[in-house]
């Protein structure tokens, strides 16, 4: 889909022309280092447009113009030795993006006694100022911050694992920017009446992500159902078999309903180029369009299993928080507090609705349920439970001072049994405590639904929202 291009990093390796004629060997060591880092960026599946070495104010300019042209996500400023200021503020005001500074030393440690025995200084200088990344560093920050320019760090050994742990950070938080930049959300139908927690200022959601929302009509949806065929149908019948635990008693009329919808919910997926969805709407007293939206539950999960994420009752900051979690390969379920089991100190949630089956411990069951509980209509639903082990919650939420934030808490989803009631549902355990956990968590103001994942991922969390300039708070 166009809204899932290849992240694209710029990379500038930053050095003092004065050095080149006084030090020999030393600009080409420093453009080593530089490529060093342009083929392990490379290899974490990113476009990199390699400024080279950026060594005057001429050339930062014209680096700047280059990061435009190229149309970079990001911009990796790799001080590779000491560096002017002024050779760095112009490509970082045309570049226009977000700025990761890399102060990246080539070893963990300068071999003193091999150094010291070089005997000629000027080689000995030569062979510090290969060392010299932390030095241009407090300038660097210095007149970015009077610029009003945000930037970030990482600090490190160039071929240190742990080094490039932070860095892919940086670039899969990157990756979110950039994803949410350019997704068309599409949002179809209205409100749930009466949730005031969900309700968001949509031009605010274009103003903070850049995301394109789409207006959807439910009529068009039921339309483009109506057109489905019947051997479509079968065939998603037999999708429906094979990706999914369907149980005896569903009824060869609710499973074609279901697949009628699902087919007709890729067709506008396709036509309008979503990378997400957020629905609700009643239909009641249009036979058509209750159908409609009484059997869409499969075939929003498959979706949601397929990188589009949807998210019910027209929750707009979740299918946001879904499509980040998706984002990270980490999933995104939409769910919700359901109850609190005391006896065992955990915290049961889940959703009716779409699930992210991508992430179930085992295949999702599909069950009939006579009613929604609180929609209209009946049909076919989801049952699972997200797969045992470390995972991360995430909500959208409203912020007074920067519009949103991502609030986040990192957990574990444990084995046990489940409410066995055709709805996704899973037992959490969190550092906090059960009672701790929830007190905290509303405590920051969240709307009531989330977006769970599995693994933890809060510090590329944190630096996805540093590089968007929204708010975090980690929860546990």
């Amino acid at each position: 889909m166009s809204n899932d291009r290849s992240l694209r990093v710029g990379l500038c390796g930053i050095g003092l022309e004065a050095y080149w004629t006084q030090f020999v060997g030393l600009k080409e060591k420093l453009e080593g280092h530089v490529s060093r880092v342009a083929a392990r960026v490379r290899r974490a599946g990113v476009d990199v447009v390699n400024l080279g070495l950026v060594d005057t104010a001429v050339r930062s300019r014209e680096a700047g113009h280059q990061c435009r042209r190229q149309d970079i996500d990001v911009l990796f400023l790799y001080a590779t030795t000491y560096a002017l200021s002024n050779t760095v503020l112009p490509i970082v005001q045309r570049a226009g993006v977000p700025v990761v500074v890399l102060n990246l030393q080539p070893e963990a440690a300068i071999d003193y006694a091999s150094f010291n025995r070089l005997g000629d200084r000027t080689a000995m200088t030569g062979h510090w100022l290969a060392y010299c990344s932390a030095c241009p560093v407090p300038e660097i920050a210095n007149v970015m911050s009077r610029a009003g320019i945000p930037f970030h760090q990482v600090t490190g050994v160039l071929d240190d694992e742990q080094t490039w742990k932070e860095v892919e950070e940086w670039l899969a938080a990157a990756g979110v920017r950039s994803t949410l930049a350019s997704l068309r959300l599409g949002l179809m139908g209205h409100y749930y009446s009466g949730m005031l927690d969900i309700m968001t200022d949509l031009t605010l959601v274009s103003i903070t992500f850049g995301s394109h929302l789409e207006i959807l009509e439910v009529d068009e949806l039921t339309a483009l159902a109506a057109e489905v065929g019947e051997a479509d149908i079968a065939r998603r019948v037999d999708e429906f078999r094979n990706w999914l635990d369907v149980q005896p008693d569903c009824t060869p009329d609710d499973l074609s309903r279901a697949a009628r919808t699902s087919v007709a919910l890729d067709a506008l997926v396709e036509r309008y180029d979503l990378g997400a969805l957020a629905y609700y709407y009643k239909g009641s007293g249009n036979p058509p369009n209750e159908d409609t939206m009484s059997s869409i539950i499969l075939g929003t999960s498959l979706l949601t299993a397929r990188h589009v994420p949807v998210a019910g009752e027209y929750e707009v900051k979740n299918a946001l928080a879904m499509k980040i979690m998706d984002t990270l390969g980490c999933g995104g379920s939409f769910t919700e507090f359901y109850a609190i089991d005391f006896k065992e100190d955990l915290v049961l949630m889940g959703h009716d609705g779409p699930g992210h089956i991508a992430i179930s411990q085992e295949r999702t069951k599909v069950r009939p349920l006579s009613a929604y509980h609180g929609k209209v209509g009946r049909g076919l639903s989801v049952e699972m439970s997200v797969k045992t082990g470390p995972v991360t919650l995430l909500s959208v939420a409203e912020d007074k001072e920067k519009h949103f934030k991502l609030q986040v808490a990192e957990g574990e989803c444990v084995a046990g049994p489940i409410l066995e009631i055709g709805n996704t549902n899973s037992r959490y355990r969190f550092p906090l405590g059960a009672r701790g956990f929830v007190n905290a968590w509303n405590a920051q103001a969240p709307a009531h639904h989330c977006a769970v994942g599995v693994g933890h991922v809060a510090c590329t969390l944190r630096k996805s929202a540093a590089l968007m300039g929204i708010g975090f708070h980690q929860v546990c």
